[in-house]
């Protein structure tokens, strides 16, 4: 059953939320990039609702968020919808734990695009910790899936009566 599209945009603005949660130390860390997660969920369970053109201006939503350089998180983003587009026949007949190893692939590639960005445009190298949120992330999807999922399952056995 088709998701309804303000549950899309609901999902979206609570990651966004989720990522300006001011965090310090290993928490800061160890943080997922909540927008980039739940856009490869929608990516790869309902391709024809969401397009590159979304994970481009939720890009430049993180960008004026974080006050980080302008298009950085946008490029990032648009090259994770790219290829979670492209696999997404491949990774949807995976249930979520046998999907987390491609999807931490593509949330790692998209982190390197960010990253590349800004170090183009000045910013200093963040460290090797940096990478720790894409393995975290990873770790997360089922869970994720499993949550995002659940009020599909939920509007299909209420139109089922």
């Amino acid at each position: 059953m088709p998701v309804k599209g303000w549950f899309i945009m609901l999902s979206l603005i609570v990651a966004l939320l989720l990522n300006l949660v001011p965090l310090t130390g290993t928490a800061r860390t160890l943080q997922p990039d909540f927008v980039a997660l739940v856009m490869l969920y929608w990516y790869v369970n309902e391709p024809q609702r969401v397009g590159i053109g979304m994970a481009f201006w939720m890009g430049l939503l993180m960008d004026l968020s974080n006050a980080s350089t302008f298009g950085q998180h946008a490029l990032g983003y648009s090259v994770m919808a790219f290829m979670a587009l492209v696999f997404n026949r491949r990774v949807g007949i995976f249930d979520g734990y046998k999907q987390a190893p491609q999807i931490g692939l593509v949330l790692l590639s998209g982190q390197i695009v960010t990253l590349l960005a800004a170090l183009f445009a000045g910013s200093p190298f963040p460290g090797w910790n940096f990478f720790l949120g894409s393995i975290v992330g990873m770790l997360l999807w089922p869970l994720l899936s499993a949550i995002l999922r659940a009020p599909q399952k939920l509007w299909s056995a209420s139109d089922a009566r």
